[in-house]
C-alpha cells in the first residue's frame, strides 16, 4: 500500500492543497477518491495513475470529474511514499512541459530539504 504525501515549500505552502482548495466541492470528493485508490490499490490502473516518460521519475495522477480534467504531478519516495507537488487543470492532449518542470523543481528541493536533515 502506498501513502500519499503533499509536498511543502520552504515556508510551509502546499501547493497541492491550495489547486484543491480551488475546486468545486464535487470535483474536490473526486480527487479525493483518486487518491484513496492509489493508497489503498496493490495494483493501481494507469487510468488514475501513471509515470510519465521522459521525466525525472514523475508520477501523475489523473482525475476527470465531468468536462474537466486535472493532473496532480508527484514522484514516489522510498516506494510506497508518493509526494504529491504540482496540480492543474489540463486543457491540451499532453501534460505541458513547463508542468512537468515545476514538478521536478519541486522534486529536487524536497529531497534536498530532506538531506540536510
Amino acid at each position: 500500500m502506498k501513502t500519499i504525501r503533499f509536498y511543502r515549500t520552504n515556508s510551509g505552502e502546499s501547493p497541492v492543497e491550495d489547486f484543491l482548495d480551488s475546486l468545486s466541492g464535487k470535483q474536490a470528493q473526486k480527487v479525493v477518491w483518486v487518491l484513496q485508490l492509489i493508497e489503498e490499490l496493490e495494483v493501481v490502473p494507469t487510468s488514475y495513475f501513471k509515470k510519465l516518460v521522459s521525466t525525472d521519475d514523475i508520477w501523475e495522477v489523473r482525475v476527470q470529474s465531468g468536462n474537466n480534467i486535472f493532473r496532480i504531478l508527484g514522484f514516489l519516495n522510498s516506494g510506497e511514499l508518493v509526494i504529491l507537488n504540482h496540480a492543474f487543470q489540463k486543457k491540451t492532449q499532453k501534460v505541458p512541459k513547463k508542468e512537468i518542470k515545476i514538478a521536478e523543481t519541486r522534486k529536487k528541493d524536497f529531497l534536498s530539504r530532506r538531506d540536510e536533515r
